[in-house]
């Protein structure tokens, strides 16, 4: 470890010498890292989910440019007949207005400009609003100038014919009344052949005269389908009207909104439908929901969430100390963690970043972690100092620690880093920020445990153990250490405990007598039982259920499982098209082919519905031209340039851009398990076969979460993240010992371990999820801590002299304590996860706790046998105790004698 001794001696040694600088020095940047951290926002952007290089995430990015971000929903539960034949389809209209910040020049906003109205007409978060009223309106005027074109046409045609005959009739010399009467025939005759030539359109919507949106008639057949029972929508309008009972308002804001502008965007919109002048008055309501909308109510609960945790880590933690720590100054250690917390996050804010689902996860973990570090080198220092040592032998014992003990820690802490490193490698940038930042963390709280730990142990001494804080603080810490010396009282003094300890002994000197005398056996049984769980990894369940894995009580998710129930849609998928000949009638007809395929493959049909079909129909470019029954074939180019030229851009803009040379597709999804939601997708992707010259792309927030779940739960890829983990801590051994036999006996016991935790894990049936899959890296990362230092304390024991049996009773006896000490905060800090109220963190929370009690248990056990074992493969370097001998001192002849001949 060469130069390292010296680095930690210098670190520790000015700590030691000038406490009181270090101490304000360290304590002023965990407060500047205070103020700072109080700055981060939450964030549930999908870049959280896929990475930014990812095909899926370019083509989402890409369609979010063009057509907005993935839809917000509002909801309208109610009869469609009650909602598009009465007075309300107006009401419904104006909030279609208000929704898209449509504001008339010169006019004052529903609500006025204070309310949410206003604000989104100043604000005009939306890109797109597409729902039943707005859709009506337009056809309304679109039909309506079409009437009005023709009656205009017919009037201007017969005025012509009439003119023309009138003319005629003159040049003939006929009188002025009989050529005006001749005149009139002609006219009418023109007038009649135009008027049968426009019948189809007036039979088709029931004209007699121009359209309006309170003409139930009109709107009746342009929305309810003939033949069917009375009050059913048109199938091809499922995107608007998916059953009888229900409406569709979509809400696409714009690309690119921060978190906030977004969030305020849908507080907006929620807002917006509970104005009165905007309520509908026979029995329709409102629901807005949708992924953004449980995603921005997410963020809400991660600020909770950081608070809820950050309190129970800190009760929790001291009260572990209370019962576990046997040290003066028990809590010291906590203060480190709370100041290495601080520093983390505040360096977090410092670089812009935000604090995703999974970096909340940091702050118990890494509670626990530099609770750790702390216990370690404060047990070393009092061991070797005394309980009633002065300042200068505390000093001493500093210098001693940082040579000898020291050197292990920092070793250990570098080995659980690079285990967490490999979380780097996660195809979920969630996922890569939390391992990224609890390396990060890691070494802040070891230097913050070498820095503070160190000034705080020297410059107490003498002093109380409780310092001056203010009252509140002090009552408590006095609530929390009476509870502690209570808990510690019941724990460890009464028989039971006593009973319970004095067999633990036993069990401690019969495990490590078979470790000396049987450790092949020992390693061989451990094997086989990481060889099942190996095994039984690859069925462990992966929960992948979102809608399992958030909170329960958020409102939104509620919302959402009301927006399945009433039109068996969940989300939105889009494909998205681009070619140079997207308007062909080839790439149409292919578009409005593999639509229709694919809807009759998931369960949907026009008789059925949605039903419980997996793919719905939503709005897409080739609804623009289909029939009433959406099955229209383009047979001509003329026939789309020309409806394309025709169509107002309020229908066009959601579905095809300006250039004409990118459109998309969409189907509505219902909510399901994340791995059977990738199974559609892969279906959908093999259905493709776009013409030549034509690129398709899946795209959409549910095609990002289920592309990054199936990435993270594959076994193969956690097979190869345990791989990862060990070459990782491995190397950093390797290069810390310069010795394979140092680097690779305490990997054994945790290779082995994740196998036990795995074949536990599997036992308990506690599902994994996106996150709580990278358990092997965590085993590997924090394990390895444990591993290493009791066998850098065995190697000390063996080269002072003692055999293998009393140096592993020896190594067990003192460091065996602290590790386990540290072994339980770092559980722990995990423990406190379970509390929080996202299911992911919670969940990922319990199975660590098993995990890491059961590889803590496994490495005491293990580790024994391996570093027996390894002697036996290359005997240590043990220097033999031998008496010293002391001879006699010549005896010198004094100055007044003089010296014999």
């Amino acid at each position: 470890m060469g130069r390292l001794p010296r680095i930690l001696g210098a670190a520790m040694g000015t700590a030691a010498r000038r406490p009181l600088a270090v101490g304000l020095l360290v304590t002023v940047l965990a407060l500047a890292g205070a103020a700072l951290a109080l700055r981060l926002s939450p964030t549930t952007a999908s870049k959280t989910l896929v990475g930014s290089s990812s095909a899926s995430y370019q083509a989402t990015e890409r369609e979010h440019q063009l057509f907005g971000e993935d839809a917000v929903y509002v909801l309208v539960r109610g009869a469609v007949s009650k909602l598009v034949l009465t007075s309300d389809l107006e009401r419904l209209i104006a909030l279609e207005g208000c929704l898209g910040g449509n504001v008339p020049k010169g006019a004052t906003p529903v609500g006025g400009w204070s309310g949410p109205c206003g604000r989104l007409g100043k604000t005009k978060p939306a890109k797109v609003v597409f729902g039943p009223g707005t859709f009506i309106n337009e056809s309304v005027r679109q039909i309506g100038d079409q009437y009005n074109s023709q009656l205009a046409g017919i009037k201007a045609d017969a005025q012509k014919q009439y003119n023309a005959a009138y003319q005629l009739a003159r040049g003939k010399h006929y009188s002025v009344a009989r050529a005006k009467a001749l005149a009139q025939k002609a006219a009418d005759l023109a007038s009649y052949q135009a008027l049968s030539q426009s019948v189809q359109l007036a039979l088709k919507y029931g004209l007699l005269k121009a359209p309006q949106v309170n003409d139930p008639g009109f709107v009746s057949q342009l929305v309810f389908a003939g033949g069917k029972a009375a009050g059913t929508p048109k199938a091809r309008f499922a995107y608007l009207f998916p059953n009888a009972d229900s409406s569709l308002i979509q809400v696409r804001l714009k690309p690119g909104l921060s978190d906030a502008a977004r969030k305020d965007a849908i507080t907006q919109i929620r807002a917006a439908t509970k104005v009165k002048e905007l309520q509908l008055l026979n029995g329709g309501r409102f629901v807005v929901t949708g992924a953004p909308v449980v995603l921005s109510d997410l963020t809400t609960k991660i600020t909770d969430a950081i608070v809820t945790l950050l309190i129970a880590s800190i009760l929790v933690m001291a009260l572990v100390l209370a019962v576990v720590f046997r040290a003066r100054r028990r809590l010291l250690p906590l203060a480190v963690a709370l100041a290495a917390v601080a520093i983390t996050f505040g360096a977090l804010s410092a670089i812009g970043a935000s604090l995703t689902m999974a970096s909340v996860g940091v702050v118990p973990v890494l509670i626990g972690l530099a609770v750790d570090y702390a216990i370690q080198l404060q047990a070393r220092i009092e061991e070797r100092a005394g309980p009633r040592a002065t300042r200068a032998e505390v000093v001493s014992a500093v210098g001693h620690v940082a040579r000898t003990g020291a050197p292990a820690v920092a070793v250990a802490a570098a080995a659980t880093a690079a285990g967490f490193l490999v979380l780097g490698v996660s195809p979920v940038p969630m996922v890569r920020g939390f391992g990224l930042l609890l390396v990060a963390g890691i070494f802040i709280a070891l230097a913050t445990a070498i820095t503070l730990g160190t000034a705080a142990l020297v410059g107490t001494v003498g002093k109380p153990s409780s310092l001056r804080l203010p009252g509140a603080v002090v009552a408590a810490g006095e609530i929390v250490a009476s509870a502690g010396r209570g808990a510690g009282e019941l724990l460890t003094d009464n028989p039971v405990a006593r009973g319970v300890s004095g067999r633990g002994r036993t069990l401690r000197s019969a495990a490590l007598g078979a470790a000396v005398r049987r450790p092949e056996r020992v390693l061989a049984i451990g094997l086989a039982i990481a060889v099942v769980g190996w095994v039984a990894d690859t069925q462990t369940k992966v929960e992948s259920d979102v809608t399992k894995l958030v909170p329960q009580s958020l409102p939104a998710l509620a919302d959402l499982q009301a927006l399945q129930k009433s039109t068996s849609v969940g989300g939105q998928i889009d494909v998205l098209v681009r070619s140079d000949k997207l308007t062909t009638p080839a790439t149409l007809n292919w578009m409005s082919a593999y639509q229709l395929r694919l809807l009759k493959r998931f369960g949907y049909s026009d008789k059925r519905g949605c039903g419980k079909a997996e793919l719905c129909p939503a709005f897409s470019l080739p609804d623009l031209f289909g029939g009433d029954d959406g099955k229209g074939k383009i047979t001509s180019q003329a026939q789309v340039n020309e409806l394309l030229d025709v169509v107002p851009p309020y229908f066009s803009q959601s579905v095809i851009t300006h250039d004409r040379k990118t459109a998309t597709m969409a189907f509505g999804i219902r909510l399901m398990p994340l791995d059977r939601q990738k199974q559609v997708l892969d279906i959908m992707r093999s259905e493709l076969h776009p013409p030549k010259g034509v690129s398709a792309q899946l795209a959409g927030l549910p095609v990002l979460a289920a592309d990054a779940n199936a990435a993270v739960s594959s076994p193969w890829r956690r097979l190869l993240t345990l791989v990862l983990g060990l070459l990782a801590v491995g190397a950093v051994l390797l290069v810390a010992f310069r010795s394979w036999r140092r680097a690779l006996t305490p990997l054994v016991p945790i290779a082995l371990a994740t196998g036990w935790s795995a074949l536990v894990l599997f036992a308990t049936r506690v599902p994994l999820n996106p996150m709580s899959v990278t358990l092997g890296a965590l085993v590997i990362a924090i394990s390895t801590e444990f591993s290493v230092l009791l066998a850098e304390r065995y190697r000390t024991e063996r080269r002072g002299g003692l055999d293998p049996a009393a140096a592993l009773e020896r190594t067990y006896r003192s460091t065996g304590a602290a590790v386990l000490a540290s072994g339980v905060t770092a559980i722990a800090g995990f423990a406190v996860l379970t509390l929080s109220d996202i299911r992911m963190l919670r969940d990922f929370g319990a199975v660590t706790v098993i995990d890491l009690t059961v590889s803590l248990l496994g490495v005491l056990l293990v580790l024994p046998s391996a570093l027996v074992l390894g002697e036996r493969w290359r005997p240590a370097d043990v220097r033999v105790r031998r008496p010293r001998v002391r001879l006699p001192r010549p005896s010198l002849p004094r100055r007044s004698e003089k010296p014999v001949a």
